[in-house]
């Protein structure tokens, strides 16, 4: 059984037992067509004290929702990431105990003030304020390269670190090419030039790096670069980052499919940059850890019941 497999599985257990989705049966519609890990009502995907709060968040800062609106699909990356990190947001210390899994060396967080509605100290869907990867869109969550979430951390030494956070869950990837055809001339037009000059992407990136998930770090990367090089033009304004790439320790189709350089997916993309410190693989549950038994413990509880 695939990770993908046992967590619809979980979640359809989770749903018969009444628990967990408020009472929610499932049966509800992805691409017109029911599932049983579909839930009727999209807003029970949601831990219930942050819900409105979230939608709330996303209208009100532009944001595009995956496949346009709030999803009832339990097994969403994006609403797994909104559950286990929006109920912490406006909570500074709860923000420094998460980051300081990541990297210990971090003595604050700082609030992210690019948001126009109730900024605080994680932001989701983030982007720049301005274009710097060539993309011309830069609507959030859409059609451009936007960061599941950001965490602006203040080193030990006084360095404003950037914490860009790509979040996985039940993803697989097959071996589609996105430099080929016109799309891939774009792609190619689009990032070459920064690949070619970025500190952090070596000369083997370009034959990994139009393959998911590596097109994601790939981009993800490039923008934190480009975003501390402007630095003086934007908002948030940073020295240096940290990208935290979540994934399930359970999703081994993910972290352990073998690519043509006969590694595994974390190995496959550190060997494509050269300072490995800038890049972390984290499980969820290892994240949240520092939430158990304090302020936040019924999130993690929560959190624990339904995603293991």
């Amino acid at each position: 059984m695939t990770y993908k497999q046992a967590q619809a599985a979980r979640v359809r257990g989770l749903i018969q037992a009444g628990a967990i989705f408020n009472g929610d049966p499932g049966g509800g519609l992805f691409n017109q067509t029911p599932y049983p890990f579909v839930l009727q009502d999209a807003g029970n995907n949601l831990f219930a004290p942050s819900r409105q709060a979230v939608r709330d968040y996303m209208r009100e800062n532009k944001i595009a929702w995956w496949h346009g609106d709030l999803t009832g699909h339990t097994l969403s990356s994006q609403v797994a990431c909104l559950n286990h990190l929006f109920p912490v947001r406006e909570d500074r210390q709860a923000v420094l105990a998460l980051v300081r899994q990541v990297c210990p060396a971090i003595t604050d967080v700082l609030r992210i003030e690019s948001d126009p509605y109730r900024p605080a100290f994680i932001q989701f869907e983030a982007t720049s304020d301005a274009d710097h990867l060539n993309e011309i869109v830069t609507t959030r969550g859409q059609h451009c390269t936007s960061l599941d979430a950001l965490i602006l951390g203040v080193h030990r030494d006084g360095r404003r670190i950037l914490f860009p956070i790509e979040w996985k869950y039940v993803e697989v990837y097959g071996n589609e090419n996105k430099a080929d055809g016109t799309r891939g001339a774009t792609r190619r037009a689009r990032y070459t030039s920064l690949i070619d000059r970025s500190a952090q992407l070596n000369s083997t990136c370009p034959g990994t790096c139009y393959f998911e998930p590596f097109y994601q770090l790939m981009r993800q990367t490039l923008w934190a670069e480009e975003q501390i090089a402007h630095r003086d033009k934007e908002t948030v304004q940073a020295d240096d980052f940290i990208h935290v790439h979540v994934i399930p320790s359970g999703n081994r189709q993910l972290l352990y499919k073998r690519y043509p350089g006969g590694q595994g997916m974390e190995m496959t993309w550190r060997g494509c940059l050269r300072d490995q410190g800038k890049y972390v693989v984290i499980d969820p549950g290892a994240l949240i850890a520092p939430l158990s038994g304090g302020p936040h413990d019924a999130l993690f509880r929560y959190l624990d019941a339904r995603y293991g």
